[in-house]
């Protein structure tokens, strides 16, 4: 494997102690190219992230640095795993030293300020901390804006379901493809949630139960999602999307409804033209439907076109894992993009 350059990339993960952090801190102990300059967190700060997860003794056991203490502290690329807001806040010192970050919150995902007020912020938070940077960052789905991603120094992660339901749809949008509305109806792991306890994700309650959620355009990545189909078609796009929570540790399967006079065929074959050599998007067939079980655990993501004729809609099928893909592993892809790195660079083995 070749690389444009011969050193390691010095990285700074903030929010180690996130099941994205830790996810991301377990790819990057593997990659090539990369070397882990600080790992930190506010809860436990003083403790070695191994202490935390134990799956992660003798390949990650440094110290956590307060957030604080670690964005004074060398690297040439920041990930943050932090919440929204205090992600932006805390990034603020990082990007102003010329340091590269890549956001996997929400803080730089929406180009519009206003509209992310409207979504994220509340009393404790009543504005986006720096939307003179919004116009800055580049938007991480690296399929689609591969080219923006390799010379930026803002990314801002795309969200998990964002993800599963963008990568079949945008193809479609970009390519001309009528279509006349769409339903994205999504399953998510409940690690999704995050590892704060919340009473939906607490074992009884999501153990051997199926629940929807932030359903009637109530749920905030729906307008994360509209403003990339929207630019994609080149007109405003509406979206209906139903979130729910699966009892599994991880992934999301996204059952998407399109009214459009082309075939399920026609809207395959335009998705596997766009996607072809692509090394983590697959196309499947309409008898091969993806499934989480294929890619838990992966930076893959399953595609598949099935239904239509009749007046019927047809129906794409996508699968991710939501902590991969879905986030650290996009995020690592990003990373190998804007450095110089092969893509697959700690992705693939």
């Amino acid at each position: 494997m070749l690389y444009a350059r011969k050193d390691k990339v010095k990285v700074g993960v903030l929010g180690a102690t996130s099941y994205t952090g830790a996810e991301l801190v377990r790819l990057l102990s593997f990659h090539p190219g990369a070397s882990i300059r600080y790992v930190s967190s506010q809860s436990y700060e003083g403790k070695t992230l191994s202490s935390v997860f134990p799956a992660l003794a003798g390949i990650c056991d440094d110290v956590l640095l307060s957030p604080r203490e670690a964005v004074a502290t060398d690297a040439e690329c920041v990930f943050s795993c932090l919440p929204h807001a205090a992600s932006a806040e805390l990034l603020l010192p990082v990007i102003e030293r010329g340091i590269k970050v890549i956001d996997l919150s929400a803080d730089f995902r929406l180009r519009d300020a206003n509209v992310y007020k409207e979504w994220y912020c509340d009393e404790s938070h009543p504005g986006h901390p720096a939307p003179q940077l919004l116009e800055k960052a580049v938007y991480g789905l690296c399929e689609h804006y591969r080219e923006h991603i390799a010379g930026a120094s803002i990314i801002a992660n795309p969200g998990c379901y964002v993800t599963s339901v963008l990568l079949p749809l945008l193809p479609l949008y970009k390519g001309g493809v009528k279509i006349d509305w769409a339903i994205a109806d999504s399953k998510s792991g409940v690690s999704g949630a995050g590892r704060g306890l919340k009473q939906n994700t607490h074992f009884p309650e999501a153990n051997e139960n199926f629940s929807a959620y932030s359903i009637g355009h109530r749920h905030r990545h729906t307008p994360e999602m509209e403003q990339e189909l929207s630019v994609a078609a080149g007109r405003p796009v509406t979206l209906t999307f139903s979130p729910h929570l699966l009892p599994v540790n991880r992934g999301i399967l996204s059952t998407i409804y399109l009214k459009t006079e082309s075939t399920a065929a026609e809207c395959a074959e335009t998705v596997k033209k766009f996607y072809s050599g692509e090394a983590f998007v697959r196309v499947r067939g309409a008898s091969d439907l993806p499934q989480i079980s294929s890619v838990v655990h992966t930076n893959y993501c399953d595609i598949a076109f099935t239904g239509g004729g009749a007046g019927q809609p047809v129906i794409a099928v996508s699968a991710l894992d939501n902590l991969v893909k879905g986030a650290s592993g996009q995020a690592l892809q990003n990373m190998n993009i804007m450095f110089g790195l092969p893509e697959t660079a700690g992705l693939l083995r």
